[in-house]
């Protein structure tokens, strides 16, 4: 900005020698033109500040994570899938640390579909029992840990496992961590319609109280304070959301990048979030 104020007062001390031979007080065409590069500047540069700082605190309170591409990072390396699916608490334990120092607030990652179930026996055996080890760690990270899903399917240990980490981690303030195991956005939205469906069979609820808001409290993620993520970040560049809370990312950002899960780190998640900072969301109207 300095060097353009500098040129432009040494083009109108040049503008004003020459025009001290003429006798005309018109003002000079150039001088005008100046003075509106100038002004257009100005603005330009306060624009350009004002969307610096806005960038700056746009922050996603709620980050939704589908974590793919685990089997085929070991497959691309000769070893068995399961070394794959082993980075799922050290990626999600730094991925949480990252987060909270952003500002983040929740984060809801996709472990376990309803549909994963159909894969090896061996796989889905191993995977129950990564679960338990992950929720035996998570206990001393510091997050709230929740799950959504369909708990009744997993493993009785696995059951006792989650409900001790939930209950150990339920003051935790830091960042709420949901994990999503034997879940499914339809599974979600059929049990939300269920128990809509028998309180209004029973009297506690009438047809004109059913809402946007009251569904939204019988879903899954009423267990957090921002219930539906503001970003989607999916790995493994699939470019699909894989039945994943279908009802809650109706308005979300979604953010597709290569990158294999094993191999995500920070600066894969501060360039997702650089992305979602560069967008504007309308939800349907007005961008904010």
């Amino acid at each position: 900005m300095s060097s353009l104020l500098v040129m432009c007062q040494a083009q109108l001390l040049t503008s004003k020698s020459s025009n001290l031979g003429l006798r005309s007080s018109s003002p000079s065409p150039l001088n005008s033109s100046l003075f509106c590069k100038i002004s257009n500047s100005l603005n330009l540069e306060k624009h350009n500040i004002d969307d610096d700082r806005r960038i700056q605190l746009i922050i996603p309170k709620h980050v939704a994570l589908i974590m793919d591409g685990n089997r085929r990072w070991a497959k691309a390396r000769g070893l068995p899938v399961q070394e794959g699916h082993k980075f799922l608490t050290p990626n999600l334990k730094n991925i949480c640390n990252i987060s909270s120092k952003l500002g983040i607030q929740v984060i809801t990652a996709f472990a376990f579909s309803t549909e994963n179930w159909t894969r090896s026996q061996e796989e889905v055996d191993f995977l129950m029992q990564l679960f338990e080890e992950f929720f035996e760690e998570f206990m001393r990270v510091g997050v709230q840990v929740s799950v959504i899903g369909g708990r009744s399917k997993l493993p009785i240990t696995l059951q006792k496992r989650i409900e001790l980490t939930e209950e150990t981690t339920k003051d935790n303030t830091r960042l709420h961590l949901m994990l999503a195991l034997n879940y499914g956005g339809h599974y979600d939205i059929l049990e939300a319609t269920k128990s809509i469906a028998s309180k209004v069979k029973d009297g506690l609820l009438q047809l004109e109280d059913i809402d946007n808001k009251l569904f939204d409290e019988e879903l899954a993620t009423k267990c957090a304070k921002y219930a539906k993520p503001d970003l989607l970040i999916r790995t493994g560049g699939e470019q699909r959301i894989s039945n994943f809370l279908l009802w809650q990312l109706a308005y979300s950002e979604l953010y597709f990048t290569n990158t294999l899960f094993p191999d995500f780190g920070e600066q894969h998640l501060k360039e997702a979030i650089h992305s979602f900072q560069q967008r504007h969301r309308r939800f349907g109207g007005h961008t904010y």
